[in-house]
């Protein structure tokens, strides 16, 4: 008998958007950690982020063209090293800048998902310590404290600490982010429980001014393993020692937040590593940054977690793209990612929504301007936008709910 392919519908309830971080958008955060990495001598980063994409400044037309393209949903995150620019000093107008953009959002119908730490500190957070000092849970949750009274009336979905694998995988084996520390193998164990503990503290801050959900977002590789190789020490598998370090110990959470680009294949040459970065190295089986482009690691990390956590918390892709100069690759990759979500959901997985990675080609950390990621391009000179046919293309998805039938 011949098959007949059938379109695949999400519910009606099921949120379509994208997302960004402060540091890579927003430009000018001379008090962030970051800010002090990119300028010192010898740094790692391919180049400074500047100006950014001036989305401080320019964030209504940002929200506004979202709204147009027919997503729902927008993911950004507030910048401490901005609310807070020195111990217990917190910036009014800061905070009524963030209530602006969030004020924005529900103008535009869009549901902000907000995110209280995405990789940045403050300057003086990262002098006392950082995110490795006993003091960090209790200055993380008074910020979050802060923030969530001034802003919580508005948030519709709050994350606390963005990818807490990469924090202590980058900062203190790879040398890649802050504070640049290679094979601290004692300083990475108790740094991921700080960060339980921050992310704890945190989340309690934010439910105590705001009745939505909160959880963490988590860096997710779908580990495989080649014939006749062992569990050991690969980079993709100390990311997911994080995790589960997070998962069996946060407390309350009502949602996690999956952010997945690729698989690990353990054993292969580079021993799989997700966190390899080659510029300027993108084929047809290789994104931007070296990563396999492999769009089905989203269904199988979605997968994942939901087993982790007995299918007992909700689950929402924060992040999901590929970093192309080709964007009917990306347009390729968005439609096998979503059928792979699509299957997780038909097979009774509780996925609520999808934010792709990223609204705006942006600042990518150590790689700088050179990845695009975004559904829109943005002019380094001018900082005018133009949108993608993958934007328009996944707009259309948000607004009929459906992925097209694709024919054997």
């Amino acid at each position: 008998m011949r098959s007949v392919a059938r379109d695949r519908r999400f519910r009606d309830d099921f949120v379509f958007g994208a997302s960004v971080a402060a540091h890579q958008v927003e430009g000018g955060n001379v008090n962030s950690d970051w800010w002090v990495w990119e300028h010192q001598a010898g740094t790692r980063c391919a180049e400074p982020s500047g100006d950014a994409c001036d989305f401080y400044h320019r964030y209504r037309d940002d929200v506004r063209l979202l709204a147009e393209l027919g997503l729902q949903a927008f993911r950004f995150s507030i910048e401490w090293a901005r609310i807070e620019p020195a111990p217990g000093e917190f910036s009014l107008a800061a905070l009524d800048h963030y209530r602006r953009v969030l004020t924005t959002c529900h103008e535009y119908r869009i549901t902000p998902v907000v995110t209280f730490q995405h990789f940045t500190l403050p300057r003086w957070v990262q002098d006392a310590g950082g995110i490795e000092s006993e003091d960090f849970p209790g200055l993380f949750s008074r910020y979050c404290d802060r923030a969530s009274e001034s802003l919580g009336d508005l948030i519709g979905w709050a994350c606390t600490i963005n990818e807490p694998e990469v924090l202590v995988v980058m900062g203190y084996m790879t040398g890649g982010h802050p504070p640049g520390r290679r094979y601290a193998w004692d300083d990475a164990a108790r740094v991921g429980a700080t960060l339980v503990e921050a992310h704890n503290a945190g989340a309690a801050a934010i439910r105590s001014h705001c009745q939505v959900p909160v959880g963490a977002t988590l860096a997710l590789v779908d580990i495989q393993y080649e014939h006749g190789a062992q569990p050991g020490d690969s980079i993709p598998e100390l990311l997911m020692r994080v995790t589960d370090q997070f998962l069996e110990n946060v407390s309350g959470d009502q949602f996690v937040g999956v952010q997945t680009y690729t698989r690990a294949v353990v054993g292969r040459e580079n021993g799989g590593d997700p966190l390899f970065i080659s510029r300027d190295s993108e084929t047809e089986s290789a994104t931007q940054v070296g990563w396999e482009n492999y769009p089905q690691a989203l269904g199988a990390t979605v997968r994942l977690i939901a087993k982790k956590t007995l299918g007992k918390l909700p689950i929402l892709v924060t992040e999901n793209g590929i970093a192309t100069a080709f964007d009917e690759k990306r347009i390729r990759f968005m439609e096998q990612a979503l059928t792979s979500l699509h299957d997780c959901i038909r097979d009774g997985v509780d996925v609520r929504g999808y934010l792709h990675w990223s609204l705006l080609d942006n600042f990518e950390w150590n790689s700088g301007y050179g990845p695009k990621f975004g559904l829109v391009a943005v002019d380094r000179t001018t900082f005018e936008r133009r949108l993608k046919p993958s934007a328009r293309w996944l707009g259309e998805i948000a607004r009929t709910r459906t992925l097209p039938a694709q024919l054997p």
